[in-house]
């Protein structure tokens, strides 16, 4: 089975180098980013301005290649990779939900970003507590570790490229 996706846009930010980025959004609540979307697809821009939030599918295009035990971020003990966020994956595919700051004419401005520029955008979802809330929810190995995504920075660790 042959899956394609296209790219929406993509996400112009300050980050040029994996190094040194931070590794969520909530390590990065001032940076400001925009998503340009491409004229084809922003007539579905329409009502988003309504939301402060949106999840932000996109294609990590300077990943490649991925193993299934990795050592993540906020750890020094391997993990399997569904249960980390690492970003090398068998099909590259990130989410991030960034604070919508405003729609216009032909994209998004975002504050929270934690992408590189140039990333591709595959789609765009409002985020709507409602939908997301569980009273029961568990954060398994990284229950005492996920405060720290606020300071932590790429290392280069998933780099795949001579950013290491």
């Amino acid at each position: 089975m042959e899956i394609i996706y296209y790219p929406i846009g993509c996400i112009h930010s300050p980050f040029t180098s994996l190094r040194g980025m931070p590794i969520q959004p909530k390590g990065a609540p001032e940076v400001e980013g925009w998503i340009e979307i491409y004229p084809q697809f922003r007539e579905g821009l329409h009502d988003l301005d309504g939301f402060s939030h949106i999840y932000v599918l996109c294609h990590l295009h300077r990943h490649s290649g991925y193993k299934l035990m990795v050592t993540p971020f906020l750890d020094t003990v391997q993990r399997g990779l569904f249960a980390t966020r690492a970003p090398n994956r068998p099909n590259s595919i990130g989410l991030s939900v960034l604070q919508l700051k405003a729609v216009t004419s032909d994209g998004l401005v975002v504050m929270g970003v934690d992408l590189l520029d140039g990333t591709p955008v595959l789609d765009i979802k409002p985020y709507v507590p409602a939908f997301e809330e569980s009273e029961q929810v568990r954060c398994g190995w990284l229950e005492d570790k996920a405060e720290r995504a606020v300071d932590q920075q790429s290392d280069g660790r998933f780099s795949t490229t001579d950013e290491k």
